[in-house]
Parts: C-alpha cells; sequence; structure tokens
C-alpha cells in the first residue's frame, strides 16, 4: 500500500494549503480527496506535487507492506 501522511507534513513545511493547491495551481479537488484516503493516483500526479512543493517522491509518499 502507498501512504501519502507525509505529504500533509511537506505541505505544511512548504506553506502550501489544500486550498492553495486548488486555487493558486490548479490542482484537483478529486485528487486531494484521492490522496486523503490513499487511493491510487498516476504518476502524472505525484510529479506535479513534486515540482509545486519543490521535493523528492520520498517526501509526499511511502510504501508500506501489507501482511498477507
Amino acid at each position: 500500500m502507498i501512504s501519502y501522511s507525509k505529504l500533509w507534513e511537506t505541505m505544511k513545511n512548504r506553506g502550501i494549503t489544500q486550498y492553495k493547491l486548488i486555487n493558486d495551481y490548479a490542482f484537483s479537488a478529486g485528487q486531494l480527496s484521492r490522496l486523503r484516503t490513499n487511493a491510487y493516483i498516476s504518476t502524472h500526479t505525484v510529479d506535479t506535487l513534486c515540482k509545486i512543493l519543490n521535493c523528492n517522491v520520498e517526501d509526499i509518499m511511502t510504501y508500506i507492506k501489507e501482511e498477507s
């Protein structure tokens, strides 16, 4: 499973709110909803977030191994 919990901390550290993502960067509210629930997002979306936040992939997402 991919967790986006690091995203929220990175956004806070960079002073970027969800409101600012939507209004200043034309980021989709639907994508934010998917991120909040750790749902699938495209690598394009990951790339866009990294550009906006000036960060690396590991600053916004973490792989968590699921037990089978």
